[in-house]
């Protein structure tokens, strides 16, 4: 009985270690999808500055944030569902400060019209497209402040966290740090390529003169 007794809680202890584990992965997961994220978004912001010259650019890497940007969604999407859904390990992490969590659906919902118009604008005729470039820009107006107070707000977490997968000291020291490698590599892979099928196929972006000639 005694030495069942110590079974246990030894056993209790190591069932915590592996969910609190579980919850730095995903916490590492989602912080180097947000640095890569990050860079992708600052290179679209430079092609902003010289739309008309960097259309192609513009759509190459619009393209290619989509599955990066899915992917995000996927490893918070999965913080939100635990924590609400009461796993411990994910309470004791806690949930983002409350500017962050109050934010967090309009950010979502925002990248998401601001994806999609953009997509739309590839395919669409350019006689219906004008409603749809009036959607991508107003979209992205309050994206774009949305998303400095989103990454102000994660900016310190995230450059915490980022590298660790990444230097042979930290990755030992939560599992799988392969496994996330590959997420955020295929990610990125995936967005490369989808984004090279598009080159060239600018569409309804280069019927308006405002933005290319």
């Amino acid at each position: 009985m005694h030495a069942k007794g110590r079974t246990r809680p030894a056993t209790s202890i190591a069932r915590r270690r592996r969910s609190d584990e579980a919850v730095e992965s995903n916490a590492r997961l989602t912080a180097g999808l947000g640095a890569l994220l990050f860079v992708l978004l600052a290179a679209e912001g430079v092609t902003i500055l010289r739309i008309r010259s960097l259309l192609d650019w513009h759509v190459f890497i619009g393209i290619a944030l989509i599955p990066v940007v899915l992917a995000k969604l996927g490893s918070t999407s999965w913080r939100f569902a635990r924590y609400y859904a009461g796993y411990p390990a994910y309470r004791r992490k806690g949930p983002p400060p409350p500017l962050l969590r109050l934010l967090g659906p309009f950010v979502v919902v925002l990248t998401g019209l601001l994806l999609v118009s953009g997509v739309a604008l590839i395919v669409v005729p350019s006689g219906a497209a004008r409603p749809v470039l009036f959607l991508h820009q107003a979209s992205f107006v309050a994206w774009f402040a949305a998303m400095t107070v989103h990454v102000l707000g994660h900016f310190a977490e995230t450059a915490r966290l980022a590298p660790l997968d990444w230097y042979h000291r930290t990755r030992r020291d939560v599992a799988r740090a392969g496994a996330r490698i590959w997420v955020l590599c295929g990610s990125l892979g995936v967005g490369l390529l989808l984004g090279a099928l598009a080159w060239g196929h600018t569409g309804a972006f280069s019927h308006f003169g405002h933005l290319a000639r």
